[in-house]
């Protein structure tokens, strides 16, 4: 799996450089066995965001984006999306992407991160929870306040993929860790209640399979073999 996500990370045309960052010695020598670059990173690291900062450090990049090694459906061009977005404004500090929301489901499930954003394309917050809550929707009934706002395209959902300037990445993973962030779980909340800038991306297509359960690798197995016309 961590190969076939270097491999789409490589596809990406804004990309000069792929790094593997990991503490676990068997993802080390995974990597290394299909001619990747990998660093062995601290055990310590609370958050994934901690452990690329560690390698960032190092790195004389001025734009670094964090991939998940769980994402094998990683499509290239949203990480040209979120290049792009910090290549052309030069004062960005933080760039992600978002997918349209289409049911009222997506709105429903905790799992499933919703973000606002204001007229210049800029986060204004990310919820587990509906957002926003449209008011005059039959009462205010819960499911019909977020129905009416994923028909009238008042939330998107997020796409856990984040470009940051070196600096501004660094400086984000010495941040204290914000009762917000602690309250969703959401890291990024720790950037928005310091006031740091997170410019939100909009694309089109489907959400990703990250594979956190061994049903989740079955069902990136199942579309693997549709692309190839194989079992994998």
């Amino acid at each position: 799996m961590i190969q076939r996500v270097h491999e789409r990370a490589r596809a990406a045309l804004r990309v000069d450089r792929v790094l593997v960052a990991t503490d676990d010695e068997r993802i080390v020598e995974a990597v290394r066995g299909f001619g990747g670059e990998v660093v062995l990173t601290s055990p310590e690291h609370a958050t994934g965001t901690d452990r690329i900062a560690e390698v960032a450090r190092g790195l004389a990049a001025e734009i670094v984006i964090n991939v998940q090694g769980d994402e094998p459906m990683l499509d290239p061009s949203g990480i040209d999306a979120v290049a792009a977005a910090l290549a052309d404004d030069a004062e960005l500090e933080m760039a992600t992407l978002s997918l349209p929301l289409r049911t009222t489901e997506e709105m429903l499930e905790p799992s499933v991160v919703k973000v606002v954003s204001n007229d210049s394309g800029d986060a204004l917050y990310f919820s587990r929870s509906p957002i926003p809550h449209v008011r005059q929707a039959l009462g205010a009934d819960p499911r019909a306040s977020a129905a009416a706002a994923v028909a009238d395209g008042l939330a998107r959902r997020h796409v856990g993929l984040y470009g940051y300037r070196r600096e501004a990445l660094l400086r984000f993973a010495a941040l204290p860790r914000h009762p917000l962030e602690a309250a969703e779980g959401l890291e990024q909340l720790r950037a928005l209640a310091h006031g740091m800038r997170i410019r939100v991306v909009p694309v089109d297509g489907e959400a990703g399979v990250a594979v956190d359960t061994p049903e989740d690798l079955e069902r990136v197995r199942v579309l693997l073999a549709s692309e190839k016309g194989t079992r994998v």
